[in-house]
């Protein structure tokens, strides 16, 4: 009885709920989200774009540096992106003068966020 009772209003809602849906015929459908061109301004001297080691989703202070950007350089990949790395014994990172965890994900590696701003 106790199921009988609280069945019925929830079908009915459901029912109500699928008029109100529009027919999959007029639904839009989307194949793949569209990119949105993120660009990233360097703000360091010199910055190195990090490669992370073997398996790593994140980069660290002593990952093999693939190449270097400068100040006032602007790469553009089609997501921002960032990749997290949380220590759990403080900062992961001390780049251009501030403690961080957090990489940008760019073309070729990963970038410290505090030697880089998003524009």
């Amino acid at each position: 009885m106790y199921d009988a009772f609280f069945a019925q209003p929830l079908l009915d809602l459901a029912a109500w709920c699928g008029a109100l849906a529009p027919a999959p015929a007029e639904a839009q459908v989307q194949s793949r989200a569209e990119p949105t061109h993120c660009r990233i301004r360097i703000t360091g001297t010199k910055v190195a774009v990090r490669m992370p080691k073997g398996d790593a989703p994140v980069a660290q202070p002593d990952s093999p540096v693939v190449r270097y950007v400068h100040r006032g350089d602007v790469i553009q990949n089609n997501f921002c992106l960032l990749a997290l790395g949380r220590g759990s014994s403080g900062p992961v990172y001390r780049e251009c003068g501030r403690d961080g965890y957090n990489w940008y994900i760019v073309v070729g590696g990963q970038v410290p966020v505090t030697c880089a701003k998003q524009t």
